[in-house]
């Protein structure tokens, strides 16, 4: 379940990065974002993947992995919150 709530967050920030892209006014916290929860869903796909090989399937579906999923996009979301904060002080000076 990580693995699906990581995509997901890394397709929204996908989506606010391009959309920035487009109207030239790309903020670096949400390139930074972007990259982390790309990073977290190749990882877990990996292990997915790990998951297979040794004959289990490929999604934990498991309260304890949703849990995770849950701990890891809260955790980059105070990640983008906090790069945003400083990106804002440093262009207020």
């Amino acid at each position: 379940m990580c693995l699906i709530l990581t995509i997901c967050a890394a397709l929204a920030f996908s989506g606010a990065y391009f959309y920035q892209k487009k109207n030239s006014a790309v903020s670096k916290s949400v390139f930074a974002a972007m990259l982390m929860f790309w990073a977290a869903s190749l990882m877990w796909s990996m292990d997915g993947v790990a998951s297979v090989l040794e004959g289990e399937g490929f999604f934990d579906i498991s309260v304890e992995d949703t849990i995770l999923g849950a701990i890891i996009v809260a955790s980059g979301m105070f990640v983008f919150a906090l790069l945003s904060f400083i990106q804002k002080k440093r262009t207020a000076k």
